[in-house]
């Protein structure tokens, strides 16, 4: 799950490959606003075929917490 959404940051977002972890704060260390935290929700939804609760989107801080939340929908 973290290199799929990995491989869509590097591709989608044009961020580099190694400042990719799964502590990565989006907005800190990525450098990803609001509206494009919103495009990679709706990438991943694509993606995996899950649906994210809008009352979620505030709990994305880093990657590892994206990662976990379409961990829980996988299951």
């Amino acid at each position: 799950m973290f290199e799929e959404i990995k491989k869509i940051l590097v591709e989608e977002f044009s961020i580099e490959e190694d400042k990719i972890t799964l502590g990565s704060e989006f907005v800190n260390d990525l450098g990803i606003n609001s509206l494009e935290l919103a495009d990679l929700v709706f990438l991943c939804e694509d993606k995996f075929n899950v649906t994210f609760e809008e009352d979620d989107l505030h709990t994305f801080l880093t990657v590892g917490d994206v990662v976990n939340y379409l961990t829980e929908k996988a299951n």
